[in-house]
């Protein structure tokens, strides 16, 4: 056995070296990698930047400045800039498959039109072999004026096809919130001009599809129909082409919500013998007609109303202030049980009201029993709003033939519960915290409407907002700024408690959106518009110059 070695013994360290194997194409000695290939040979076999774009198209606004991301949004960005590379970068189809190491821009001309990426990128490649490759993607830039500044710098006095939308009623509510679907569906992007006329609006398009695709909004959002018509411009006889000009009439039914309803007999009983005298509870491209007395609803299509069309015995501008003195459910109906339900998914609850009308507090002890459907919301004390048929002087031939076959009349219809007292207390303490947006309206010359009136039926339909969540859902509610006003929790939405003692209806403020333009993050599009003119002759002195 072998003595250890000493404290001073010298340890035998043998020499590593690196190993080197011969390149299986071209014989070359190389470290040994997984593919025992050398790299210009991997590169001669494998390209990683297969499949990857080379040249790519994009789209520039010359007015604003501003880069077209698909499918419509429009990015603010300056040359050689972060924010650009990181566009063009996110345009290059299979870029995804790769691993990218680095980008920058190669200089080009201003004037080329023409953007140069450098690309290093890296792919796992036979075996294992991790292989990085540079190589440079052309974008080719094409103006194309974006939406705003197209209409912009249209002129508003040239169009080719306008769309009339017309409702026949004495007020303005159905466009208020019909603007509001347009503004959240962007349904006028395309208008080039809007226009203020009596009992409607006007809109003007450059291109007859254009206006075929806002009358398309308004039949799935309203129950409307349409008609066309052509007006010849010019002829040219050598090429055979004829210009029009196009004019389309969209008339919506004169059927609000809350409008009280005499319905023919034929149509009544189409529907199952409903009513006849029904309210209007909802409009959509379907008219949603309720019986109070029994809760029964029947759901008309556009079609269907347009083959027999009938208009409002009675409308909201008619309803009569009552204080509710009794309220007292039917048997089964707050169980729910029969009644409890009404078609639509909306809950009533029937019930029989004793009512007085507000204006006879003091001069006589005249009160009204009706059935009502409002028995979920209604308190003794509570103030409602309904149609006195009693002492109304009603002209409508079907509700005159439903008279002379003794047919049961109501004295009172409930139509639906008054908040107006509570409003009238808590005027001026705090602005609502939301706000809405409107479209950019042009005031005609024959509007015949006076300033009270549009405001009187704008501050109604910000309180039908309030108190109708469904209607809510449609709409773009966004933050108010500066306005801190408490909202009532989200499933309180008629602003009601168990003992009747609630506050006013108000929007939850998790249904409100951020405005953006309010913020400042769209302050960079706004100087881009306000602009326009400017960057356009600096670019035309600019290719002078040159």
């Amino acid at each position: 056995m072998a003595a250890p070695a000493g404290p001073g013994a010298a340890v035998f360290h043998p020499q590593q070296t690196q190993g080197y194997v011969l390149c299986c194409l071209c014989g070359t000695n190389i470290l040994p990698n997984p593919s025992n290939m050398c790299v210009n040979c991997i590169r001669s076999q494998v390209d990683i930047t297969e499949g990857i774009q080379k040249q790519v198209t994009i789209l520039w606004c010359k007015e604003c400045g501003r880069y077209l991301q698909p499918p419509k949004h429009w990015v603010k960005a300056e040359p050689e800039s972060k924010e650009l590379l990181t566009f063009c970068t996110k345009r290059i189809r299979g870029l995804a498959k790769v691993k990218l190491v680095d980008a920058g821009f190669i200089w080009t001309e201003p004037h080329s039109k023409r953007l140069k990426v450098k690309l290093t990128i890296q792919a796992e490649v036979m075996n294992g072999t991790i292989l990085q490759q540079g190589f440079v993607v052309e974008f080719i830039v094409e103006n194309h004026m974006c939406m705003e500044c197209n209409r912009a710098n249209a002129n508003p006095n040239s169009w080719t096809a306008c769309v009339q939308v017309r409702q026949h009623v004495p007020h303005k509510r159905t466009f208020l919130y019909l603007e509001q679907l347009i503004l959240r569906a962007g349904a006028d992007a395309q208008c080039i001009n809007i226009r203020d006329i009596h009992e409607g609006l006007d809109f003007f398009f450059a291109n007859r599809a254009h206006a075929l695709k806002l009358i398309d909004f308004l039949q799935g959002v309203v129950p409307a129909r349409f008609r066309a018509d052509k007006q010849l411009v010019s002829h040219d006889i050598h090429t055979s082409t004829y210009n029009y000009k196009y004019t389309f009439s969209v008339e919506i039914a004169p059927v609000c919500k809350d409008d009280l309803i005499c319905l023919p007999p034929k149509l009544a009983s189409s529907l199952g013998s409903l009513g006849p005298l029904v309210l209007c509870s909802r409009v959509t491209n379907t008219l949603t007609l309720l019986d109070p007395a029994n809760l029964r609803a029947a759901h008309m299509e556009a079609p269907v109303y347009w083959r027999a069309p009938f208009g409002a015995m009675m409308s909201a501008r008619q309803l009569v202030e009552y204080v509710v003195l009794d309220v007292e459910p039917l048997q089964g109906a707050a169980a729910g049980g029969y009644g409890a339900f009404a078609s639509g998914g909306t809950r009533w609850c029937l019930a029989e009201a004793t009512v007085a009308r507000k204006s006879d507090f003091g001069r006589n002890d005249t009160v009204f029993y009706t059935r009502t459907h409002l028995g979920h919301i209604l308190h003794p004390g509570d103030s409602a709003l309904g149609y006195d048929l009693a002492n109304a002087n009603l002209v409508n031939m079907d509700f005159e033939a439903h008279v002379a076959r003794n047919g049961a009349v109501p004295d009172v219809l409930l139509v639906r519960k008054s908040y107006e007292e509570r409003r009238r207390k808590s005027r001026g303490r705090a602005a609502r915290a939301w706000k809405l947006k409107h479209l950019p309206i042009e005031a005609g010359e024959d509007r015949g409407r006076n300033e009270a009136a549009e405001a009187a039926d704008r501050e109604r339909f910000m309180e039908e907002l309030e108190e109708d969540a469904e209607m809510r859902a449609r709409v773009a509610l966004y933050k108010a700024p500066g306005a801190g006003a408490p909202a009532a929790p989200a499933g309180m939405d008629d602003g009601e408690t168990d003992d009747g003692e609630g506050e006013l209806p108000q929007v939850p403020l998790e249904e409100l959106l951020d405005d953006l333009e309010a913020l400042g993050l769209d302050d960079d599009e706004h100087e881009g518009h306000t602009a326009a003119q400017q960057q356009q002759q600096h670019g035309d002195s600019m290719m002078m110059d040159d």
